[in-house]
């Protein structure tokens, strides 16, 4: 009995350090949880907790880089600020940089996205998954189409971000805890890579350049505030923290955006961020003359972590990260690379239908730099972020939709 327990562990602990070259680690022993959903989290957390200050039950937000292949719980401390708790290796997703477009396409949503309890899936069949609320209304006024996308366990994807099952185990739990002390939205922020301006001077030929200019507006306002953006779509664009004038028609995703204004406050210290930027972008410019970031195909992530794969079943399928697999190249190279169809990616399991790999995307024939990006209205939190009205996930609740009591604008 000893032996065969020995060997369970030790099976689990060599799947575990497969994910990536050096998954953070755990310490949960599965064999040991008897209720995976009320599975408390480990006490080096909650320790951690109390020395930032923060409540064992207060708001969390999450946040996925893919290019980095990381997924971070940020959480709400006593001052209503938020702070990192947790940080994790994403053990697979699919597809390359950029949003997910259409179903089968393999992608994983970039973008930012509410989560209610309705989200929480205990009965994934990869251990326990949370549902990323793909489309939202920025999604479905575009046209995105797709379903079933998710942040679950079992190292497999199709479109989803997947973890491994004593990561997810602890994600879950945040989330549970979360919505237990009266969160109404857990907001996601998913975003292709850290958003500073040597990276997104390398990925400045990429077709979804102005796409991400957009969601970096809404990633500025977080690294100022330490608080979620309210999040709205109007003219099939997101806008952040912007408030309406007073008699104005409310945001309507397909529609004109209404009268609206940026609060003063947070916008003076945003114009000061952009200035910083600003300079950023021109040493990057200078540093990086004539070259940019070729982004690597699913096929050649899997390929730097193949080893990884041996002796297991198809279904686990790690990927490595774009920083792994991909380089700068000379822009004549890039536009060369990008030019040829891409490889189809190895066969993976998921939530979401499989299917081929889409071909790689045409760089952009204007090949000079562009200019650093400095938005002209940068906008500025004034009400609780979450407390937006969400997009209404499967089977919502009523008790989903209740406001949380957490006022994050409140001055203390």
């Amino acid at each position: 009995m000893r032996i065969r327990h020995f060997a369970y562990v030790s099976l689990m602990a060599l799947a575990l350090a497969g994910c990536n070259d050096a998954l953070d680690v755990t310490h949960t022993d599965l064999s040991k949880v008897k209720n995976k959903v009320e599975q408390p989290l480990p006490a080096r957390i909650l320790a951690d907790m109390r020395t930032k200050g923060m409540d064992r039950n207060s708001p969390i937000m999450i946040r996925i880089f893919k290019e980095e292949g990381a997924l971070e719980v940020w959480k709400a401390k006593t001052d209503n600020r938020f702070d990192k708790i947790a940080d994790y290796k994403i053990c697979a997703w699919s597809g390359r940089l950029g949003p997910k477009v259409k179903t089968g396409d393999r992608q994983a949503p970039e973008g930012f996205y509410n989560l209610t309890r309705a989200n929480l899936n205990p009965n994934s069949k990869y251990y326990l998954a949370i549902n990323t609320g793909f489309p939202n209304r920025y999604d479905a006024v575009n046209g995105r189409t797709g379903s079933d996308l998710m942040i679950h366990g079992a190292c497999s994807s199709s479109g989803c971000y997947s973890m491994t099952d004593e990561q997810v185990l602890e994600i879950y739990a945040f989330a549970r805890d979360a919505f237990k002390g009266g969160q109404a939205t857990v907001q996601l922020q998913a975003f292709p890579f850290r958003m500073t301006a040597e990276n997104m001077f390398k990925h400045r030929l990429n077709q979804n350049y102005d796409f991400w200019k957009m969601l970096k507006v809404g990633y500025d306002n977080f690294e100022i505030t330490k608080r979620p953006p309210e999040v709205n779509v109007c003219e099939k664009k997101y806008v952040f923290n912007q408030q309406l004038a007073q008699g104005s028609a409310a945001f309507n995703p397909a529609g004109q955006c209404p009268a609206m204004s940026t609060p003063p406050a947070l916008a003076s210290a945003l114009a000061a961020y952009n200035k910083t930027y600003a300079a950023d972008f021109a040493r990057a410019e200078r540093k990086f003359d004539g070259m940019a970031w070729y982004d690597p195909t699913e096929a050649e992530r899997k390929a730097v972590v193949a080893k990884q794969r041996k002796g297991r079943e198809l279904a686990y399928a790690p990927t490595g990260t774009s920083l792994e697999a991909g380089r700068m190249v000379k822009v004549a190279e890039l536009e060369e690379l990008m030019s040829k169809p891409a490889a189809p990616a190895a066969n993976a399991t998921a939530t979401a239908a499989a299917a081929p790999a889409p071909a790689a995307a045409p760089a952009q024939n204007n090949a000079t730099a562009v200019a650093a990006v400095v938005p002209a209205n940068v906008p500025v939190p004034t009400q609780n972020p979450l407390a937006f009205a969400p997009e209404p996930p499967p089977q919502e609740t009523a008790e989903a939709t209740k406001k949380p009591f957490w006022k994050f604008w409140a001055r203390n």
